[in-house]
Order: structure tokens, then C-alpha cells, then sequence
């Protein structure tokens, strides 16, 4: 499935995250660095072998719930409720794909590191774009292989620094942010 195919699939789950989403939609953990985490998720997913679905509902997910932009260490717990909530009415995951999913929101902010790929994706996949508040991303912070070469650490950086929202999104989503 193409990127814009996955994005195309999420665009309803973003419309209802957006309904009672809390924060400026172009801040730090919004629409844009969404979008971010998913492009980080889905070219790491294609080397790790990760399952691509799971990593791509945490990237529209794992932020959903924050109440504000600074430290707010329950929202990746109020991630994972919210995703328990959506699943079954706008998604649908075996139970084991959405137990990952469940762990991958609620330890996002909290654990260094998991033993399954597809949480260790989804957690690299977000870290990859700290950028966007300037910090680096450093190797001993992240969990695949893949993550920690200096070519997808600088595309990685580049695109978060800017504020780079891929356009596969933009289209797919209908949304305009301004970074």
C-alpha cells in the first residue's frame, strides 16, 4: 500500500481526533508532526518489518490526547484509552496488533525501549522528530537499528527542523497547516 493509501485510510480517524483536540492544530504535537511521525513510521516499518498499520495509527494517535504542549506525562496513558475507544467503530485490529498499539501510546513518553519491533518502530518513528523543538535525536535514545544510521538521523532531523509536512498527508487529510 502506497503512503498516500495509508494517509487516505487515516483521514477519518484524524477528523474525529480533531473534534475534541485540545492544542493549536500547527504546535509542536499537532497535525504537522503527526504527519512526521507517520513518514518516520512507515520508511522505518519497510526495514524493520514492523506492522505498518499499527505504526501508522499511533502516529495519529500517540499525541491525541495531550492537554497541553509541555509536560503532561498521562497523555500517552490517555492515548491508549482514546485508541481502545476508537477501535472496533473507525478501526479495526486483531487483538495482538492492538495490544501493540495499546503499549506503543502508553509508554511512548515513559519507556526507553520494548521487545517488540513494531512498538520499538513507533517509538523511534516519534523520537525521530524531536527536530521540531530542537533537539537531536541521539543513537543511545533510540531502539532500531535503522533509526540510528546517520542518513535517516539527518533526513529525519531536516524534515522535523523545517516543520516538513509531507504532502501525501496534506492531500490525503485536507488539512492546510501552517508551520
Amino acid at each position: 500500500m502506497s503512503n498516500q493509501e495509508v494517509a487516505q485510510q487515516l483521514a477519518p480517524i484524524v477528523r474525529r481526533v480533531l473534534q475534541d483536540y485540545l492544542l493549536p492544530l500547527d504546535g509542536f504535537h499537532g497535525v504537522s508532526h503527526w504527519a512526521r511521525v507517520l513518514e518516520n513510521g512507515l520508511r522505518l516499518a519497510e526495514e524493520t518489518g514492523a506492522n505498518a498499520r499499527v505504526v501508522s495509527l499511533f502516529a495519529v494517535l500517540h499525541d491525541s490526547q495531550r492537554e497541553n504542549e509541555g509536560h503532561d506525562p498521562q497523555h500517552g496513558p490517555r492515548a491508549a484509552e482514546f485508541a481502545a475507544q476508537l477501535h472496533g467503530q473507525l478501526f479495526e485490529l486483531p487483538a495482538a496488533e492492538f495490544a501493540l498499539l495499546y503499549r506503543a501510546c502508553y509508554d511512548h513518553t515513559h519507556a526507553l525501549t520494548h521487545p517488540e519491533i513494531t512498538v520499538q518502530t513507533c517509538f523511534d518513528a516519534d523520537r525521530l522528530d524531536l527536530g521540531r523543538v530542537n533537539i537531536t535525536p541521539h543513537v543511545s535514545r533510540l531502539c532500531t537499528d535503522v533509526a540510528k544510521r546517520p542518513a535517516v538521523l539527518k533526513w529525519a532531523d531536516d524534515r522535523a527542523g523545517s516543520r516538513t509536512v509531507p504532502e501525501f498527508v496534506q492531500q490525503s487529510w485536507g488539512l492546510e497547516v501552517d508551520c
